[in-house]
């Protein structure tokens, strides 16, 4: 997949919307709802990448098991990874890992 279909993708969840605020060179997905956003799509070297929140612990096994994950660029390094788009990381992973980004950026609810 390209970065025309990851974009595509990413607008598939409730909610989000794209934005590029750095220029057309990096597509941010937000949340509609609290502009929180949840994917970064830029190409850096020649290869298209995706910065992507996860959770400390998730964060650190993504790294150790996929080649293409490293701590993010320009990014906090604890809370996010870039993924290689380039078939280092099998697409279903990428796409699970997209979703639990979303997740974990969804805006909260108050409680009442």
């Amino acid at each position: 997949m390209g970065r025309t279909e990851w974009i595509a993708y990413c607008l598939t969840l409730p909610g989000s919307y794209e934005d590029y605020p750095f220029g057309e060179e990096w597509a941010v997905m937000r949340h509609r709802e609290n502009r929180k956003s949840f994917a970064l799509i830029y190409e850096r070297n020649g290869i298209w990448w995706a910065n992507l929140k996860a959770e400390p612990m998730e964060a650190d096994f993504l790294r150790s098991a996929f080649s293409g994950v490293q701590p993010a660029y320009h990014m906090n390094k604890t809370h996010w990874n870039s993924v290689a788009l380039d078939g280092s990381v099998p697409e279903e992973e990428v796409r699970r890992m997209i979703r639990r980004s979303f997740e974990l950026t969804t805006p909260h609810r108050n409680r009442k």
